[in-house]
């Protein structure tokens, strides 16, 4: 039952043979879905011929046997009758093989058959052989009721949200007939296919609106649980269940796919150049990272010989600090000898200070005679070579004997005595001489 890609399925029912029954329900015919078949039926009212010849020729025998005669009129009646009963029996032994051969019918697995008696539908047949005894009882339709029956309802000049037509929307379901009564009393095949094709039609569309034109192609392989939800809530009046549907394909006008043809290169460009730029980036970031674990061992190098360095110079520096504490204490014993030294100088000098000082204080006394003595030499001397000497008194408590004072008094004497007239006291005299 399957159908050319971008062409719609048809459903129709079919008159055929029963013997063509099984290969017309699972391959249809000449591209058509065939779920229904009207069976071409073989029985006839012939085998009732037979049975009323064999009817007839029975009572023949019985009026050929109730004779009364004698002789060979006798033997010619109870033969004919003889043959009469044989002819009869089988007349009725042959319409009764061809009534039981002419009731016999087969229902084919997956299907069920829908028995009528004067018209009108009394039950449905499942799988298997029945025997239809009665004289007007037939199947009238064989209905598929297994087989999950594709359809596909391509959609064309669908408008999008911007009312852009499509070129066309594939739509590809399978649905499977439930009740076979329904679907044969209420709609029949050729109808069904009208009202499925416009069912899917009126959804596709409005899917369609739904959708802007540049994402129509998100259509393909989307989900359409909602449509088949609709659909089935629409066919299940039918006896008719949809089992599942997608759309496999969606077409673009002419103009838009070459619009979206140069989208997508331009798309693939962008993408081949970020993949060349994500390389090139990774080149570079390689690098970089090279040059870093390099810089990183040339700075633990650098660090290690910075280390040693730092080593290096803290025990320069210990050693230094060992000369400059031996140094400070050589200079510290020094200062400190020197120290003592001149400490010892100079309480030496101090003691010699006090000597000398004692020896001044000794001749200061000497220098105090001594004074006196030229003091009274000097005034002896003054006193013979003046006019008229004067003599000057000092008291010993009064401190005014130093050599100063005296060369003062002996300068001011002059001019005391030339003030004084000739013939005046003679001289003054002091406390203490």
């Amino acid at each position: 039952m399957s159908t050319p890609r971008n062409q719609r399925s048809v459903i129709a029912e079919t008159v055929a043979p029963w013997s063509d029954v099984a290969q017309l329900l699972r391959g249809g015919d000449a591209g058509t879905l065939t779920p229904v078949i009207i069976p071409r039926h073989r029985r006839r009212l012939g085998w009732m011929a037979p049975l009323w010849l064999g009817v007839f020729a029975m009572l023949v025998g019985v009026l050929l046997a109730a004779q009364d005669s004698s002789g060979a009129g006798e033997l010619a009646y109870d033969t004919l009758a003889v043959l009469a009963y044989a002819f009869g029996l089988f007349m009725l032994l042959v319409g009764g093989l061809w009534w039981w051969r002419s009731s016999i019918v087969e229902i084919e697995q997956g299907t069920n058959g829908i028995l009528t008696r004067y018209g009108a539908v009394v039950r449905t047949l499942n799988p298997g052989r029945h025997y239809l005894w009665h004289p007007w009882s037939r199947v009238e339709f064989v209905v598929d009721t297994a087989t999950e029956i594709p359809y596909s309802a391509p959609v064309m000049a669908c408008p999008t949200r911007e009312n852009v037509p499509l070129r066309s929307i594939e739509f590809f379901l399978k649905f499977r007939i439930t009740d076979a009564v329904l679907f044969v009393r209420i709609i029949g095949a050729g109808n069904f296919d009208l009202v499925l094709s416009s069912a899917v039609q009126d959804a596709i569309r409005q899917r369609a609106r739904q959708i802007s034109t540049e994402r129509a192609y998100d259509l393909r392989g989307s989900d359409v649980a909602d449509m088949q939800e609709l659909l089935n809530r629409q066919l299940s009046r039918y006896g008719v269940r949809i089992t599942g549907c997608n759309i496999p394909d969606v077409q673009l006008p002419t103009q838009y796919q070459q619009h979206l043809a140069t989208r997508e290169r331009v798309a693939k460009e962008r993408v081949a150049y970020d993949q060349e730029w994500g390389l090139t980036r990774k080149r570079r970031i390689d690098a970089l990272g090279m040059d870093i674990e390099r810089a990183k061992k040339v700075r633990d190098a650098r660090i290690v010989e910075v280390k040693a360095a730092l080593n290096n110079a803290r025990e320069e520096v210990a050693q230094l600090l060992e000369q400059q504490e031996t140094n400070a204490q050589r200079v510290r014993s020094e200062v400190e000898s020197r120290g003592r030294s001149g400490l010892i100088a100079a309480e030496n000098e101090a003691r010699a200070q006090a000597r000398l000082a004692q020896a001044y204080r000794d001749n200061r006394a000497v220098l105090q005679y001594e004074l006196a003595r030229r003091r009274l030499e000097v005034g002896a001397e003054l006193a013979g070579k003046a006019p008229r000497p004067v003599v000057v008194r000092t008291d010993a408590g009064a401190g005014d004997s130093s050599a100063l004072a005296t060369l003062l008094t002996a300068q001011l004497l002059p001019q005391l005595g030339g003030a004084e007239p000739r013939g005046g006291p003679a001289g003054r005299s002091g406390d203490g001489g």
